[in-house]
């Protein structure tokens, strides 16, 4: 589950507030310059997710010289810790400098303070821990600290670049689907009006009058077919991997299918139509496809009652709505799968779409698809 980012920004509140109070209290004195330099140690924790790299080094800083004074004793390493994990999240590279960063501001000034005989400047309090008492465990224990802060943030890392992965496999296949059933869909067309030419090719030859009205429709036919094919394979020049097609080639004419199955559904429909005949196979094609992945998307994710699809055409681009009133998460917005292909089918026409909440409620999809006259 993901958390807001106002409840991380209250909780590094909290936490910084909790590290100051801490480190004053864990300093056997008492006095403004130690809440001061207390303050500098946690404070700056509150901001360390938007500025992490300056956060660690004033906290590194304001560790070391709290080491040498004695003020915070292990509250220090812990805040420390706290500011090197949003700087391990940033890269490899920023994690290394920023753990090495964070042991020398650890390690050096309480092993010198180990050393010196005048150092801390504030002994630890009698029967405590610290590098003066026992330099060997102290150090171990700063360093399991700050490797533990680095290893965790190295996991959440590499969670993260495998789901950036994984969104963009599944992106890439949902492309891969889409340009194969686009591929049926050519094969639908071409079947379809080389048939129509092969028929009246052979009207042609047996009749003498009418020979003329048969090579018009020829013409007309494989000009129209061509034109189809140009405008949907101008989207496929990657070859693509071989796949199971869906069944079936569609048009706007079978639109009323897809309405009855939404119906079905439970969703009652209006539709503006009728469906306009003169368009482009190819472009009725891709416009059932994005009709039948939009009403798809009402049945399965939008929890919504009422369905409101238009349908209309000029003598230069078919348009296509579907507004619903549905209020639930929609599934196709957070995985963006569906999108993919309706882009995909918008693209091979030069076409717009555009997606998103309604004003007023619900979620509509808005198509234009142009085809030359």
């Amino acid at each position: 589950m993901l958390i807001s980012r106002r409840v991380l920004l209250t909780a590094d509140v909290l936490l910084a507030v909790a590290v100051t109070g801490a480190a004053v209290l864990r300093t056997p004195a008492s006095g403004v310059a130690i809440c001061a330099l207390s303050g500098i140690v946690g404070l700056p924790l509150a901001a360390r997710r938007r500025w992490p790299v300056p956060v660690l080094a004033i906290v590194a800083a304001a560790a070391a010289v709290s080491a040498l004074a004695g003020v915070g004793a292990e509250v220090t390493l812990w805040a420390v810790a706290a500011a090197l994990y949003p700087v391990a999240l940033i890269s490899a590279q920023a994690a290394g400098r920023g753990l090495a960063a964070a042991l020398a501001a650890i390690l050096v000034p309480g092993l010198a303070a180990a050393a010196a005989s005048r150092l801390p400047l504030i002994p630890a309090a009698p029967g405590e821990e610290s590098f003066s008492t026992a330099p060997v465990l102290v150090s171990v224990a700063s360093v399991v600290v700050l490797a533990g802060s680095w290893s965790l943030a190295w996991v959440v890392r590499t969670r993260r670049r495998h789901a950036a992965e994984l969104s963009r496999l599944r992106t890439a296949q949902a492309v891969t689907e889409e340009r194969l059933r686009i591929a049926r869909d050519v094969h639908d067309v071409v079947g379809h009006n080389l048939s129509l030419i092969a028929m009246n090719a052979a009207v042609a030859r047996h009749l003498g009058t009418e020979q003329d009205a048969a090579l018009r429709t020829i013409e007309r036919v494989s000009r129209g077919a061509l034109a189809d094919i140009r405008t949907v394979l101008g989207g496929l020049r990657e070859p693509s991997p071989p796949g199971d097609p869906e069944d079936g080639s569609r048009d706007l004419a079978a639109v009323d299918a897809l309405v009855d199955a939404t119906r079905a559904a439970g969703v009652e429909v209006t539709v503006d139509g009728p469906y306009p005949p003169a368009v482009p196979a190819a472009v009725q094609a891709s416009a059932y496809r994005i009709l039948q992945e939009a009403l798809t998307n009402v049945r399965r994710h939008a929890g919504a009652r009422h369905c409101h699809v238009t349908v209309a055409a000029t003598h230069q681009a078919l348009t296509l709505s579907v507004v619903d009133d549905g209020t639930a998460p929609r599934a196709d917005t957070a995985a963006g799968h569906g999108l993919v292909g309706m882009r995909e089918r918008v693209g091979l026409h030069g076409g717009t779409l555009t997606t998103g909440p309604e004003p007023t409620g619900g979620f509509a999809v808005r198509v234009t698809l142009p085809f030359p006259t």
